[in-house]
């Protein structure tokens, strides 16, 4: 019987020297988010960040959310360096609809194997989004697992952490009938229908990610990974100010299932849809994919990335201030009585 050869964690995939080698690309970039309430470096076990002194009666706010299979327009055309940006901003607009503001998050990176470069443009568009939201990337977890993943594929996800004052939060309760509904346009696609948009561009269309996009300025792989942004800086200071009655984010089931997230008993969200023309990309894929007007409309944003409710007699200030501040804003309907859906007219 002959001897085999003993084996080694490497041998069996994982490369502990390029996790560490990959580490140190990110080092610098970890340091770059970190706010004076950043008590902690990277290789901690754990990350320590102190409640800033201001607060008085601090709620923290959390969320974990990932980027879905906006990764597979990554995978397919090499461009890593976005989808971290697109974490953070989704997340910090997820804690924004309550009031809070970000302090610090924490990101996770699973791979089959460490390809060169790939973990660190990860984190360049993470660190990217912290430092864009001035919040801290206090750490995090890249986990490299053989047989996980196929060649050249990973998963990313994070969760942040932010605070609100406990008088200050936003639960949808201050909404009533008669106020003003505005919006908030959106960059694209944001991070969600991209299983439906895959299928049609890349299926039914049969175009590449250097194809032109129809209708649009920029190739397949530029308007599938255009950012999704951040609303914290333009909204945070209505927010303050307390001309914000409610948020709510538009992702994934679209303006028809995120509206009633917020909406209190006995009211309707009701849309205008003549008060803004939704975007080319949305036009194209509903044409080539023969998707109905209601399928859209649970699928993607449909132009609209976020939705304010506010007081009547505020709504146009509240749309200039937000124009002024480099935001396309409109009135886009208004809350009437009824049972708590969307109402698209």
């Amino acid at each position: 019987m002959s001897e085999q050869p003993g084996l080694s964690y490497a041998a069996a995939g994982v490369d502990i020297d390029a996790a560490h080698q990959a580490m140190k690309g990110v080092a610098a970039l970890v340091r770059s988010t970190a706010t004076p309430d950043t008590l902690s470096e990277l290789g901690s076990f754990g990350g320590l960040y102190r409640v800033p002194r201001d607060a008085k009666q601090p709620v923290l706010v959390a969320s974990t959310d990932g980027v879905g299979t906006k990764l597979k327009v990554a995978f397919t055309t090499g461009r890593h360096g976005t989808v971290g940006e697109d974490l953070v901003n989704h997340c910090v607009n997820d804690i924004l609809v309550q009031g809070a503001r970000p302090l610090f998050f924490l990101d996770y990176v699973g791979v089959g194997r460490l390809e060169p470069g790939v973990v660190e443009a990860l984190v360049e568009g993470v660190a990217r989004g912290c430092r864009a939201n001035g919040c801290a990337l206090l750490g995090g977890e890249t986990a490299e697992m053989p047989d996980m993943y196929q060649p050249g594929e990973y998963d990313l996800a994070g969760t942040i952490v932010g605070m609100v004052e406990e008088d200050r939060v936003m639960d949808g309760r201050a909404i009533r009938a008669g106020d003003v509904l505005v919006g908030l346009a959106s960059t694209g696609l944001h991070t969600n229908g991209y299983s439906l948009a895959r299928r049609i561009v890349f299926d039914r269309m049969g175009l590449t990610p250097d194809s032109p996009f129809p209708d649009e300025d920029g190739s397949v792989a530029d308007v599938l990974l255009r950012v999704h942004r951040s609303y914290l800086k333009p909204l945070y200071p209505l927010i303050e100010a307390g001309r914000v009655r409610g948020l709510a984010h538009i992702t994934g089931g679209g303006l028809v299932d995120n509206v009633p997230r917020i909406l209190p008993g006995g009211v309707d969200a009701r849309f205008d849809l003549a008060s803004w023309t939704v975007p080319p990309v949305f036009q194209v894929l509903q044409r080539e994919g023969g998707v109905q007007r209601d399928e859209m409309f649970r699928a993607f944003n449909m132009g609209v990335g976020m939705v304010a409710a506010v007081a009547a007699e505020d709504a146009d200030a509240v749309v200039r201030d937000l124009s002024a501040a480099g935001e396309r804003a409109w009135i886009a309907g208004e809350i009437v009585p009824g049972d708590g859906k969307v109402v698209l007219s």
